[in-house]
């Protein structure tokens, strides 16, 4: 096989800083569904990166898994060096791809590890095989993914159940079980967030968070599982975007080298690729410049930067800084051999297709098609049948549930019962409509549906029999863990009125904690951490005596420990 790659040492200064950059766009075809026009690259500007700037990657956040094999398809074409393309897919592809298969979030698999260890490795394993498998089949070959963070803060609103556990030897567990099984495919796998981002209760997103344990801590508790995953090889690792004095009392994990070489490079032995988390993320932009920031990253031992604000004006700022001697130009060309490696790791994989215009050894371009038929679409690795059980057994043996259970219906009376959903936000709720399980099912029971966000002026009717549904988890942006004041007041009614007929929450652990302890004993309660159809079906299934899985739980399997 001729090599996939060109020599990189023949490339100018401007395309070896060129390939350190990764970009983002929308998964979307056309650039009037663009969602977030200050982030995401319209089709021209794009393609003006990937043609002429020659950038080293591409990040993709919505549309259909359809549409993004399309895309991922088209930019390949388009580059001249084969791209890196990356998504952060924690939870599955259909976390951010409508049509492939959306996973409960990491830490329902520490649930299950609670109660039996080496299932979860098992599942764990799973995941990681099959999100890789359909990554790769929608032309994804970098996985943003696992969160190897240890949440010990239930406050953290930016981590929370993207991790695995509270426990550092649980989380090394089962994210060493996800990366083999994700790198068992022709992918990159990706630990984030170094050093550490679990003991926080800033979101990084906004501000800059601060972690003011000593280095012993460190080590016994947010470095573990790096170390974990670097025995495992995994191929790339994602800085924080916070402050730790105990290692850099100056700059940020992102920005230091204390951290990044000394520590992440040297002492822990590291080889793979550095990758920033996004250098939009305000920790970083409030106190660094759009150029800035850049080669402060680089020049702190990163090999790939994440989502400039400035692609164009970056490759510049980095080109000048090693033309004035700031920075080594061999300190370029160790990060340049790194992608390289991952390139041809991911391109020459076992069945790997090579789309693009790949170079051959002599350093002429060509297509690998161009002797053989064009690739055609094959969409088949998406939602395969052993894909969606693995994504019921994983939501039936994390589900929790107390009281009387079954519900039991009351006999009508006068008005229907009422089904009430409160989630933080019905415009950022695709996995809720008329014909998801929440709604529909208690409709077909009788039910009367109500849906109340954090933006509704409550008007309740407590003199209602009510099933209480509520959508809480913590995500990125929301400056909070995720439980809603709205959720509290809902439930404070229901129970002074004495008209609270069951509970179902989807997604925090936490929340749950401290809803269960203010319900009577008998009031029906069951909890998932998923949100999505699948996960309504399976808990409302259990709540009204409908199929139940073997594997449901007590009402103390819905945590970590």
């Amino acid at each position: 096989m001729q090599p996939l790659l060109p020599d990189w040492q023949q490339l100018s200064l401007e395309q070896q800083v060129a390939q350190l950059f990764v970009v983002r766009t929308s998964g979307y075809l056309f650039d009037h569904q663009i969602r977030y026009p200050q982030w995401e690259a319209r089709q021209a500007t794009l393609k003006h990166w990937v043609e002429d700037l020659g950038v080293g990657g591409v990040i993709f956040l919505g549309g259909s898994a359809a549409e993004l094999a399309t895309k991922t398809a088209q930019l390949q074409e388009w580059a001249e060096i084969p791209l890196l393309m990356a998504a952060d897919i924690e939870e599955g592809v259909g976390q951010r791809f409508e049509g492939a298969t959306w996973m409960p979030p990491p830490m329902a698999l520490g649930a299950i590890a609670a109660i039996d260890l080496e299932r979860a490795k098992a599942l764990a394993f799973k995941l990681g095989e099959t999100t890789a498998i359909e990554a790769h089949a929608v032309g994804v070959n970098w996985l943003l993914a696992p969160v190897v963070d240890v949440n010990n803060n239930p406050a953290n609103p930016v981590i929370n159940v993207r991790a695995f556990s509270e426990l550092p030897d649980r989380v090394s567990s089962l994210i060493s079980a996800f990366i083999q099984g994700a790198q068992s495919q022709p992918v990159l796998a990706t630990a984030k967030h170094f050093p550490g981002h679990g003991d926080t209760a800033t979101d990084s997103h906004l501000e800059l968070p601060v972690i003011p344990h000593d280095r012993e801590r460190l080590d016994s508790v947010e470095l573990a599982p790096f170390k974990q995953a670097i025995a495992d090889k995994v191929a790339s690792i994602m800085t924080a975007h916070l402050l730790l004095p105990a290692l850099d009392s100056d700059k940020p994990a992102t920005l230091s080298k204390p951290i990044l070489t000394a520590l992440l490079r040297e002492e822990m032995g590291y080889e793979g690729l550095i990758v920033t988390d996004a250098l939009v993320m305000q920790a970083i932009t409030k106190q660094y410049g759009e150029y800035e920031a850049p080669v402060l990253a680089f020049e702190a031992g990163a090999d790939v930067l994440l989502m400039p604000m400035d692609p164009e004006g970056a490759i510049s700022a980095i080109c000048e800084a090693i033309r004035t001697g700031r920075i080594a130009r061999d300190r370029l060309e160790q990060s340049v051999e790194r992608i390289w490696r991952a390139k041809q790791r991911v391109s020459q994989g076992p069945g790997t297709p090579c789309f693009g215009k790949a170079l051959t050894g002599d350093g002429v371009a060509g297509h690998g098609w161009e002797t053989e038929l064009p690739p055609v679409l094959d969409l088949n690795g998406l939602a395969r049948p052993e894909t969606r059980q693995l994504l019921n057994n994983v939501l039936q043996e994390s589900q929790a549930v107390q009281g009387q259970v079954p519900l039991q219906l009351a006999t009508p009376t006068g008005s229907a019962p009422l089904n009430m959903v409160v989630v933080d936000s019905l415009l950022d709720a695709p996995f809720l409509g008329r014909h998801t399980p929440a709604i529909a099912l208690p409709n077909s029971l009788g039910y009367e549906s109500h849906w109340v966000d954090n933006q509704s002026h409550l008007r309740l009717r407590t003199e209602q029999p009510t099933l209480l549904q509520l959508f809480i988890r913590g995500n990125p942006f929301r400056g909070s863990a995720g439980l809603t004041q709205t959720a509290q007041i809902c439930l404070d009614q229901l129970l002074s009125n004495h008209c609270l007929q069951g509970l179902v929450l989807y997604g925090s652990p936490y929340a749950w904690r401290t809803f269960i302890s203010q319900l009577p004993v008998e009031v029906p309660a069951v909890f998932s951490y998923g949100q999505m159809p699948e996960a309504q079906a399976i808990a409302l299934g259990s709540l009204f005596g409908q199929r139940v899985g073997a594997n449901d739980r007590s009402a103390n399997a819905g945590f970590t420990d």
